[in-house]
């Protein structure tokens, strides 16, 4: 097979500026769904097996901003904000899931509502 009609219809192909495309990305990015916060608590074996950095590494998978953090009475709690799709990935993953070596027994979410911007830049390990 010759590459030159590869390159032909390379050329030939219609090019769109780069602001334009950037512009249309935002546009995208900013309708794309109410944005949500919920609070959450993690009930089980959920302290010294990684947790709060497995719930970090998905967070950051997923697409959420927020925090975690051990509680002194054996639990992890925190805050998950994003986009309302992103939230409820996050909230499963936070009810079935956890971290490989943790055993989730039940997941309390409450304050959950619509934010018109979101209060965090990333998600991050409190202490």
């Amino acid at each position: 097979m010759s590459l030159l009609p590869l390159a032909a219809a390379a050329v030939a192909a219609p090019r769109i500026p780069l602001r334009l495309f950037g512009r249309g990305l935002a546009a995208t990015m900013s309708t794309s769904g109410s944005l949500k916060s919920v609070d959450y608590e993690v009930f089980g074996n959920v302290q010294g097996v990684c947790f709060r950095m497995y719930t970090e590494g998905e967070a950051k998978k997923i697409g959420v901003v927020g925090w975690v953090k051990n509680t002194r009475k054996g639990t992890v709690t925190g805050q998950v904000q994003g986009s309302e799709d992103k939230v409820n990935s996050m909230k499963s993953w936070l009810s079935k899931v956890g971290s490989p070596s943790s055993r989730i027994d039940h997941t309390n979410f409450s304050n959950e509502k619509s934010i018109s911007k979101l209060e965090y830049s990333n998600f991050s390990i409190r202490y």
